[in-house]
């Protein structure tokens, strides 16, 4: 076998595809692939996938085309139902974690209990994603395409792209940032401009990621050039190679139980312009949304235990002490952040209470945060903007530890956002007045 790898694959593809076949036939599914192979290669089609496949773990220890394109009973309808262009209609293009399961069960179960699993879950919540065009949302063009990590039970090749399906390459942080970047969540903007982005950047061509992540702190005073001396997206959110992906904050940063009074009202606020909670502080359907996504701690427990997971985590390169420290002084930016949040709601909320905006009828309440760009007042869109944009980057920059994006990408823009609505409410006040007296 060490010889046939010896053979150029683009220069001997047929040759390398018959010596496989009668050499290399690992089980009835092997041989299945050499069909497999020989088909696209025929036909001239999915030559990269081909390519990759052969470069793969998956390649080297038999896995082969039918232990994934088939999907296994378990599967979800959806994949089981879905269109095939193979000739045989077992072959499935979507393949099923629970394909995946059969070898990787751990890592499945991790990673249906995280957040990742129910991206697709959390879109879809979303009021007006119905209203998107398809090829944005199913299409894939746009929500959609981040978002599929969750579809269907989960897409393993959103971070293990295939065909290679590459530990190496989901350890390292440009595996995140396709997703976890722009308007929402520049994390990836944020941590490569960070001192812990700075060292990845200079350092990284030394570092082993071939070491799984359970590994690269074991011996935590041994010098190794190899270990990485900065957290990388994975070394925070998946410790241990943990799948579940989870934080204390969640996406939203809001908690529901919440001990600090003046929070308390302020959180308070930020829910009802999420149409969460009612005038009279009770949720509302729309708690099923948060629900859902799991985009809320809903409990003080769950909440505590995120924060302790991550301070263990910080805590293999800091004292614990000033971990807690630097995560407290994040948490602080979210309740300042908070007050300049709550009183642009109260702003817009004030205009429909004296009627100067019409409510809409398909409004839980007076704003509705949750609508994003479908709304129809330009201060309404500067509120949207200042909550899913601004207030987002002032928060996660605190935590990603980079205090200029934080202030200027993040603080200073609510403060300019704030500043902005107060002048548009005064105005629309004026006009409402002079309308109203003309009358």
């Amino acid at each position: 076998m060490g010889r046939i790898k010896m053979f150029s694959l683009s220069v001997f593809p047929f040759l390398f595809i018959t010596l496989l076949a009668i050499f290399y036939p690992k089980n009835s599914k092997a041989v299945n692939s050499n069909e497999c192979v020989n088909c696209h290669i025929s036909k001239g089609i999915t030559a990269s996938a081909i390519r990759d496949w052969q470069l793969s773990k998956h390649y080297e220890a038999g896995v082969g085309c039918a232990d994934c394109h088939i999907p296994v009973k378990e599967a979800v309808k959806e994949i089981h139902e879905s269109k095939s262009s193979c000739e045989d209609k077992r072959v499935k293009r979507l393949v099923s974690p629970r394909n995946c399961a059969q070898c990787h069960e751990d890592k499945v179960n991790e990673f249906e209990r995280g957040k990742h699993a129910l991206a697709w879950v959390a879109m879809m919540a979303m009021p007006t994603t119905k209203d998107q065009p398809s090829v944005i949302i199913e299409g894939e063009k746009g929500c959609g395409g981040c978002h599929r990590i969750g579809r269907d039970e989960g897409k393993c090749d959103a971070c293990h792209t295939r065909h290679k399906f590459s530990t190496i390459e989901a350890r390292k942080p440009e595996a995140c940032m396709t997703c976890h970047m722009g308007f929402d969540h520049p994390q990836w903007e944020m941590w490569s401009t960070s001192k812990h982005g700075t060292i990845y950047a200079v350092e990284k061509d030394s570092w082993d990621f071939s070491k799984p992540l359970s590994q690269w702190y074991k011996e935590p005073y041994k010098a190794d050039s190899k270990t990485p001396r900065a957290p990388v997206c994975q070394t925070c959110h998946m410790p241990d190679g943990d799948h579940g992906v989870r934080t204390a904050w969640g996406f939203l940063a809001l908690r529901v139980a919440e001990k600090d009074p003046e929070w308390r009202e302020l959180r308070n606020t930020i829910m009802r312009g999420l149409g969460v909670l009612d005038e009279k502080g009770n949720f509302t359907e729309r708690v099923k949304i948060v629900e859902a996504g799991k985009v809320v701690r809903l409990t003080a427990e769950e909440w505590q235990a995120e924060r302790d997971r991550m301070l263990k985590v910080c805590s293999q390169c800091h004292s614990p002490s000033f971990a807690k420290e630097q995560l407290d002084k994040a948490d602080e930016v979210i309740k300042e952040s908070d007050k300049l949040m709550a009183e642009a709601i109260k702003i817009v909320e004030s205009l429909y209470k004296d009627g100067i905006l019409e409510k809409p009828k398909d409004y839980p309440l007076h704003t509705d945060l949750l609508r994003f760009y479908e709304v129809r007042h330009p201060i309404e869109q500067k509120l949207y903007v200042m909550f899913l944009e601004h207030r987002m980057r002032s928060f996660q920059g605190a935590f990603h530890m980079n205090p200029d994006y934080m202030h200027w990408y993040g603080w200073a823009e609510m403060k300019r956002d704030l500043a902005e609505i107060k002048h548009e409410a005064e105005m629309l006040r004026k006009q409402f007045a002079q309308t109203k007296k003309r009358k």
